[in-house]
């Protein structure tokens, strides 16, 4: 496939970039910031002017996509302030996915969160393992845009039959070299709790793309992304009994196994991760 990756300098993005062309994709950044050259484009995707163009074709560097990776956003709550936020992310977004529509790409994946899940679960969550059944419980103005987002598609995917819009939840995505501090974590069960110790290694976050741009149903979907186990050291049975006593755990769980619910995601999409902190 031919596809246009909106933040694809950033944290995940490098990654979703390089594994998308390592799997012979051929893809083009979309990004304010990156290596100038034939597979990048600068662009402000508040912009919708510029980001129809870019996907329409920019000097025959870009457009002919078959699919975006929407991963572009102000990526963590608290890094600006909620205006600002709510402004780029909700723009951003809304751009994006008109401006495919508009270019005829019916094939569309983007970087939702783990936070619609409840984060940081001030409020406990209903279960555990958490998964994508419950309602949305935004409890930030980052959060929020990602509710409103997936919002936003199911209704966009009901207007046009033929579209896909696939969301992504992410954990907190995680580099190799990110896992040095993981033990640090360790001595108090409550550092973490914020999202049930979870976390996705940016490798298999790209798989995650992957398998849901070659995921051939129409419509939209949401699915919990996030590494196959926790990053503590402690057993999850030892995490809940200090952290969340009274919440009821629903099936059982490993000793690791991570409390955000990649079952659907392993079931649907084929998702697979491979890399864990622990290797």
């Amino acid at each position: 496939m031919r596809i246009a990756v909106t933040g694809g300098s950033g944290k995940l993005g490098r990654t979703v970039v390089r594994e998308l062309r390592n799997a012979e994709h051929d893809v083009v950044n979309l990004d304010v910031a990156g290596e100038r050259g034939r597979n990048f484009v600068r662009i402000d995707l508040t912009d919708y002017g510029q980001t129809l163009d870019a996907l329409l074709g920019v000097d025959g560097q870009s457009g002919g996509f078959d699919a975006v990776v929407h991963l572009a956003a102000i990526p963590a709550p608290g890094l600006t302030s909620n205006v600002a936020t709510f402004s780029n992310n909700m723009q951003a977004t809304y751009n994006v996915f008109a401006a495919a529509i508009r270019a005829g790409i019916r094939n569309v994946v983007y970087a939702s969160s783990e936070t619609v899940l409840g984060l940081p679960f001030d409020v406990p969550p209903p279960y555990i393992p958490v998964d994508e059944e419950y309602p949305a419980r935004p409890e930030s103005t980052y959060s929020l845009v990602k509710h409103l987002e997936e919002q936003m598609a199911i209704e966009l995917v009901r207007w046009h039959p033929d579209l896909k819009i696939v969301a992504l939840r992410f954990s907190n995505v995680m580099d190799e070299e990110d896992y040095a501090q993981f033990p640090s974590w360790d001595a108090d069960a409550n550092e973490r709790k914020w999202n049930l110790w979870s976390y996705i290694d940016a490798r298999d976050g790209a798989q995650a793309v992957l398998r849901a741009l070659e995921q051939e149903d129409v419509g939209f979907d949401r699915f919990i992304i996030a590494a196959a186990d926790t990053v503590s050291a402690r057993p999850n049975a030892e995490l809940l009994a200090a952290a969340f006593p009274d919440v009821p755990v629903t099936r059982d769980v490993g000793t690791h196994e991570t409390l955000l619910s990649i079952d659907k995601a392993r079931r649907i999409l084929d998702y697979s991760p491979k890399h864990s902190w622990r290797d």
